[in-house]
């Protein structure tokens, strides 16, 4: 394999402050580097310490690692804990009367509930899970909108040692029938609605649809928790009990099932290339230890924070910096049921200043939205709480970072640029933001106890400044553990033979610079090869996006007969989207600039402009829904999910 060519330079390097660096938990550079040293040097003790130090064990491990079947690795394999005791009971003591969640619903009402109140709903709710005979083992899926609800039914589940599976609220009930069939899930957490964008959101009817394709038998209980005051006529009785009925007259206390470390914690649907998606299924104590500490050490958190991560539930994200990794650590954190234009632009910005948020951490596609509607938004708005920025789910284009840098954070807050997967359970690379100086656009280094590498296809590394693939070469706890059902699968995805089965393959392309740092590039079947140059679609967004004319765009290939891949570019302009004459004129404005800024080899062939770009509701954009569009090809595949069907239209219009 040749190696994946990178045309991206950023040079710019924003160090912490000294005031930052006083005050962070890995105050300095060779701060880090001791700590990656220890991890390298005496690595099963490294990861031992932490999981004593940081999760309360019901019973000690005596083993930190068994790689005897190897990739199926064991951490802590003989110890005995409880999430939701780690989560919950272990700080009534002391932080009993915290602030565990500040909730804000779509409609501006905030709900705020401490670490008491919160650990005496979980335990009503999974007292009455088990009261349905909910058990140990059983799988559970839960199809919920954002909130407090949400994070009970979880760790509801964690308590009693059922396995979730939350599925995102968007999908459509083919997808969530596909799930329920793959986990053989005994039960269905949902709500009649849910509210988004001043909207309702069927939620219950796509349960009923769902079962009522067939194939779903397994299904013994379906609780639903009233949200509003309607979307529930298609009544069960026997089957779909109320949450509130559910929970009526149960105890305050509920013991919680003392897990083995390896036990399942959840199951989390993720894309497959074949069609048929993949059940990662994280282990119980690697899994916690993950989200524990990368929240710590990432978000340099501190006991005062108000920590807001934007994320859904249905994603890792979610899971990880909503779910476990926040109340792991006690902290405070906001979560948010709406969408961040409704009733305006403001809402994001009116959402920090009145909740004083200390960390902020969203994905770059919602930072370009709303860089398109101005800066006027956040600037009319008090943002002084804030200290620490973040981003996650893709790379993000130094130009939105650095207006995510200047406006939203007024040059003091540092951004951490986060890359992590659904398989990774919680955050590999990523700036430690006391010792890192960060780059637009880089996630930079990565964390202590992570071992990253860039390889070529036979597994040798590639030399700074060439891309490659991705590969992290130690095991480590919270990585995933298999694909449910199927280890096949599971080995042949992520530990493939060319590299003999030692390497966990991250399917990304990247690059490292002079200084170490990593830069994503794309993922490795979304890089491009023209004219025998394999080029990262990332870079090439980056480029367009520099221009001042572009809020947002997105790169993919077509076959072409001479060059193998055509660029096809989708944009969305800052102002109008431009017809006709004016379509043709600043396509070719645009294809020149891309040219001027990394070369003519990664010219657009073509440009298509739109209002928007096809993404999901939670704002990721559905690039195999351009390559079929760029290539002339039907649109087969499940469009449920998009925020915005209808742009699909616009952008197979006529290639400008």
């Amino acid at each position: 394999m040749s190696t994946i060519d990178s045309v991206l330079k950023e040079t710019r390097l924003f160090p912490p402050s000294d005031d930052f660096r006083r005050r962070a938990l890995v105050p300095s550079l060779d701060a880090y580097h001791a700590l990656c040293e220890q991890a390298d040097d005496h690595y099963l003790s490294f990861w031992g310490d932490l999981a004593r130090e940081q999760i309360s064990w019901k019973k000690p491990f005596s083993r930190v690692l068994d790689d005897s079947n190897a990739p199926f690795f064991k951490w802590f394999d003989d110890g005995l804990l409880n999430v939701s005791y780690n989560c919950l009971d272990r700080h009534l003591a002391q932080h009993g009367n915290k602030l565990a969640i500040i909730f804000e619903a779509d409609d501006g009402a905030v709900t705020r509930v401490t670490y008491a109140e919160l650990h005496r709903r979980v335990c009503q709710f999974a007292n009455g899970l088990k009261a349905q005979g909910i058990k140990r083992g059983d799988r559970v899926v839960v199809y919920m909108p954002m909130s407090i609800e949400a994070v009970v039914a979880m760790q509801a589940c964690a308590r009693i040692g059922a396995i979730h599976s939350v599925v995102f609220g968007g999908f459509s009930a083919k997808s969530v029938q596909e799930r329920i069939q793959d986990a053989g899930a005994v039960a269905v957490i949902t709500a009649n609605e849910g509210l988004r964008g001043g909207k309702s959101v069927p939620l219950k009817a796509v349960i009923d649809e769902a079962l009522g394709l067939g194939g779903c038998e397994s299904i013994q209980r379906v609780v639903v928790f009233q949200r509003t005051n309607g979307g529930a006529s298609d009544w069960q009785e026997g089957r779909d009990i109320w949450w509130h009925k559910l929970t009526e007259g149960q105890p305050e206390q509920c013991e919680p099932e003392w897990m083995n470390a390896e036990d399942p914690l959840f199951i989390l649907y993720t894309s497959g290339s074949t069609g048929k998606p993949k059940g990662i299924q994280h282990s119980t104590a690697g899994y916690l230890l993950g989200a524990i500490n990368s929240f710590r050490m990432v978000f340099d958190y501190k006991p005062n924070d108000v920590f807001w991560c934007t994320a859904d539930v249905g994603w890792i994200t979610g899971h990880s910096y909503v779910c476990y990794g926040p109340l792991g650590n006690a902290a405070t954190q906001v979560i948010f049921e709406g969408v961040p234009t409704y009733p305006d632009a403001h809402r994001f910005w009116q959402m920090i200043e009145k909740h004083k948020v200390t960390i902020f951490y969203t994905a770059p596609t919602a930072i370009r939205s709303l860089i398109k509607l101005g800066a006027d938004f956040p600037n009319q708005h008090d943002l002084s709480s804030l200290r620490l920025l973040g981003t996650v789910g893709e790379p993000i284009n130094p130009e939105a970072w650095i207006w995510y840098h200047e406006v939203v954070g007024k040059g003091r807050c540092p951004i951490v640029d986060t890359w992590w997967q659904t398989e990774t359970g919680s955050v590999m690379i990523a700036p430690l933001p006391g010792a890192v100086a960060t780059k637009p656009g880089s996630c930079t280094l990565p964390l202590p106890g992570v071992i990253a590498d860039i390889v070529d296809e036979s597994g040798a590394p590639v030399e700074p400044g060439k891309g490659g693939m991705l590969v992290i070469k130690k095991p480590f706890p919270s990585l995933v553990r298999t694909i449910w059902g199927d280890p096949e699968r599971f080995k042949k995805t992520y530990f493939p033979e060319e590299f003999n089965g030692k390497y966990y393959l991250a399917g990304d392309s990247a690059n490292r610079d002079e200084h170490g740092y990593f830069w994503i590039m794309g993922r490795i079947d979304d890089v491009l090869n023209v004219s025998g140059h394999r080029l990262g679609t990332m870079e090439i967004e980056s480029a367009l996006v520099a221009n001042p004319l572009v809020a947002e765009a997105a790169v993919v290939g077509k076959p072409h007969e001479i060059k193998g891949e055509a660029v096809v570019a989708f944009v969305v302009l800052k102002g109008q989207r431009p017809t006709g004459e004016d379509a043709k004129k600043i396509a070719d404005q645009l294809k020149s600039w891309v040219a001027h800024e990394i070369g003519k080899i990664a010219q657009p062939d073509d440009i298509r402009f739109g209002d928007n770009l096809p993404k999901t509701r939670s704002g990721k954009i559905m690039r195999r829904l351009l390559r079929a569009i760029a290539r002339g090809e039907e649109i087969t595949q499940d469009t449920s999910t998009l925020e915005n069907p209808a742009i699909l239209t616009q952008l197979q219009e006529g290639i400008r």
